[in-house]
């Protein structure tokens, strides 16, 4: 048995804890307010360079030391900047958390961003940018985010190539100090430390941390619409997306269970009728990303040039027929593969933590397994086929690359 609790700490932050007594490891996620649409306009980068320059040393630590201490205590640990929030995440034995969470929580307060470390930062920065021509398949769906949201939640995370250039240091490190505060940040702890002990100790780090800052707002609408990128390839590599519901909306669980229906692996329907019957691609899938302030159904095909618009008329077809209904037989799939995918991640304590930090982040309250397990039992196959043959899906982005445009089918 497994207890949450939750906490507002003295600075504002709140901590989320959940303590899993036969786990023998504890994981950390702490989202702080440096993200991607906070970043100033001719800085969109800024972020990106930020997360890679915190682990170049902290406090009286260089970039050495401070990655031997990590590794010495046993930390697994990662930083990634979101659209809102920059997360830091740290894995380690339980009785290890004394000595690898203040490490971690010193790259995040103290970080000491070298000069002699920012053309390194800038070069790999950089390198992740044009790494995305070499990826075309996630280049079609980075092209598509920034065409299927509001500026600046529509910014892809790697920044742009010439404001990276541009930032110098005394900047990125004043841009530092200004967003990394305690308001709005989550602190979620998973796995084998007791919870007064993580709470106590917790509030013996961050004391001191202090400061508030305004989160972004939506500058301008969606572009949406039909977006071709022509390259003489011998593939088609095809993004289209379509509004949903945030995470908070009632409706968000129904929508998890159809996407399921549409594109629950290799018993979904774009699979099934799309690759499997047809042989239009060699790849087809579609995943549902509720937001706190919005979602997103982002759907990937791969195929050939002459079989491209047919394999887009096909899955446009697949998404609109789901409003006519389903089986018995898929509403049993889908049901049984979220709570399968959910069972296997909660037996993970990093995976716990994140969704604890993304349920406070996104909902305002940590959720249980066991709650997110009843809200799934709690849709009704009746309940879904009402949802779906009310829900019309769109407006729809199409963003293509391959050597033709194609057309967005009954736009």
């Amino acid at each position: 048995m497994t207890e949450i609790r939750t906490r507002t700490l003295t600075n504002g932050a709140v901590m989320v804890h959940e303590h899993v007594p036969a786990a023998r490891s504890v994981a950390v996620r702490m989202m702080v307010p440096v993200g991607t649409a906070g970043d100033p306009p001719d800085r969109d980068g800024e972020s990106a360079m930020l997360a890679e320059y915190v682990f170049r040393g902290a406090g009286d630590l260089d970039s050495r030391q401070l990655s031997d201490a990590l590794d010495r205590a046993g930390v697994d640990r990662s930083v990634r900047p979101g659209p809102l929030r920059t997360t830091f995440g740290a894995t380690m034995l339980a009785d290890r958390f004394d000595a690898g969470m203040p490490l971690v929580i010193l790259m995040m307060r103290e970080p000491t961003m070298p000069v002699d470390a920012l053309e390194a930062v800038r070069s790999l920065c950089l390198q992740s940018i044009d790494s995305l021509q070499d990826d075309p398949q996630h280049l079609v769906m980075v092209r598509l985010g920034e065409r299927a949201q509001p500026a600046p939640f529509n910014r892809h995370g790697y920044g742009e190539a010439d404001a990276i250039r541009a930032m110098d240091l005394e900047s990125l490190r004043a841009a530092w100090w200004r967003r990394c505060v305690p308001s709005g940040a989550v602190v979620a702890v998973a796995g084998g430390v007791e919870p007064e002990a993580a709470f106590d100790r917790m509030e013996q780090w961050l004391e001191g941390w202090e400061g508030t800052i305004d989160e972004p707002a939506e500058t301008a609408p969606a572009e949406r619409g039909v977006h071709a990128f022509e390259q003489d390839t011998a593939q088609v590599h095809i993004g289209l997306a379509w509004d949903a519901m945030p995470e908070s909306n009632p409706d968000s669980m129904r929508e998890r269970l159809a996407i399921a229906i549409l594109s629950g692996g290799t018993s979904g329907r774009l699979f099934s009728e799309v690759r499997q019957k047809r042989s239009l691609c060699y790849s087809v899938g579609a995943s549902y990303s509720a937001g706190r302030d919005r979602g997103l159904v982002t759907l990937y095909a791969g195929t050939t040039p002459d079989r491209a618009q047919e394999t887009l008329d096909v899955s446009m077809a697949e998404i609109r027929r789901l409003s006519e209904g389903f089986t018995e037989e898929e509403f049993r799939r889908a049901v049984i593969g979220l709570k399968s995918r959910l069972v296997m991640q909660g037996e993970s304590t990093p995976a716990r933590a994140s969704a604890l930090a993304s349920d406070q982040h996104r909902i305002g309250r940590p959720r249980s397994l066991d709650e997110r397990l009843a809200e799934i039992e709690a849709v009704t196959a009746d309940d879904l086929r009402r949802y779906v043959a009310d829900r019309r899906p769109g407006p729809f982005t199409l963003a293509t690359i391959g050597p033709r445009p194609l057309e967005l089918p009954g736009e």
